[in-house]
């Protein structure tokens, strides 16, 4: 089989997905939503526990 029949092969082979583009999109877009919500609902958490920090709300506080 010469190098031209195997690229035409290539060219005229159609991959075949189980699902169409869209699908994939709107499964990647739930799965970063669901990433966001969880990084969402830790946000202010450290600050929540001040018995652990000295109730110092960040390094550079002014506290006096």
């Amino acid at each position: 089989m010469s190098v031209h029949a195997l690229v035409l092969a290539v060219e005229t082979a159609e991959a075949s997905l189980p699902f169409p583009a869209l699908v994939f999109a709107a499964i990647a877009a739930i799965a970063f939503l669901a990433l966001a919500i969880v990084v969402w609902s830790f946000r202010d958490v450290a600050n929540r526990h001040s018995q652990k920090t000295g109730g110092q709300a960040g390094h550079g506080a002014d506290h006096h």
